[in-house]
């Protein structure tokens, strides 16, 4: 019996891995993360599955239905949105699990600030712009920043910011980066990356409270930085044509002379 932790992407049911939508159909328990996982994603169970709702249960409860399926042998698809390795609350299931000696696994899901920088069709990344992109939120009730970890530090670096489960702190977001980029620097909201009902909305940090206005829902994005829609930034020297490299020899003394051999 093992339990397969499963990130199931950003709402669109088709961006999972099929390693993911294997695991669902072949696990006859299913516990998944109703209030952000999508409703398709259980067509994958198969015929007379158990399937759990966690979004109303109790850490406690969550892990007497893995005993309980532990128990029967039963192995067990736990979906959570996204991918799992940020705030998706699995490293406190693991640690109960690992103390329970009941085997798991994890298979990794589309994040969604890769899904909010497809929406907008832009890459984070620009050569003489941003080579860094930093994945952050704001303190919430359910968990605070440690000391140190503040939107200025991390708008101190240039960096492109990813800023999660914020954008009911909209205006205090906005008062802490502009001071380090400007009140011109590009910035992008996206409620529900991949969902039938994405909404985008494009600004600057100076108009951006403007350009939302009321509508603050808790499933969004911030991307912020001079990335956002750049289109003055140097070309990649990967495909450079005198570019030397492994899988394109050039010159008459090549780094890598037999790379093609």
């Amino acid at each position: 019996m093992t339990v397969h932790f499963i990130g199931a992407g950003p709402g669109a049911p088709d961006l999972i891995t099929l390693r993911g939508r294997d695991l669902i159909a072949a696990c006859p328990v299913c516990l998944y993360a109703g209030s952000l996982v999508p409703q398709a994603l259980l067509a994958h169970c198969p015929s007379g599955a158990r399937i759990v709702n966690t979004a109303p249960m109790s850490l406690d409860e969550i892990m007497a239905e893995i005993a309980t399926a532990h128990a029967a042998g039963q192995d067990v698809a736990r979906l959570h949105s996204g991918d799992l390795s940020i705030w998706s609350a699995m490293g406190e299931q693991l640690r109960r699990l690992r103390a329970l000696n009941i085997p798991y696994d994890v298979t990794p899901g589309v994040p969604s600030f890769a899904a909010a920088a497809a929406a907008l069709g832009a890459e984070l990344t620009l050569p003489g712009v941003a080579q860094s992109v930093i994945l952050t939120r704001t303190s919430g009730r359910a968990t605070s920043m440690p000391e140190g970890e503040t939107l200025a530090a991390f708008a101190a670096t240039g960096a492109t910011l990813a800023i999660h489960l914020s954008v009911h702190m909209l205006e205090a977001v906005v008062a802490e980066l502009t001071p380090h980029y400007g009140a011109d620097c590009p910035v992008a909201v996206v409620w529900r990356a991949s969902w039938p009902d994405q909404r985008v909305v494009k600004a600057t940090l100076d108009t951006l409270e403007t350009a939302i206005g009321a509508e603050m829902e808790r499933t969004a994005l911030i991307l912020v930085g001079r990335a956002i829609g750049a289109e003055e930034f140097d070309e990649s020297r990967l495909y450079a044509g005198d570019y030397d490299r492994r899988y394109r020899p050039v010159g008459t003394d090549p780094r890598f002379p037999d790379a093609d051999q």
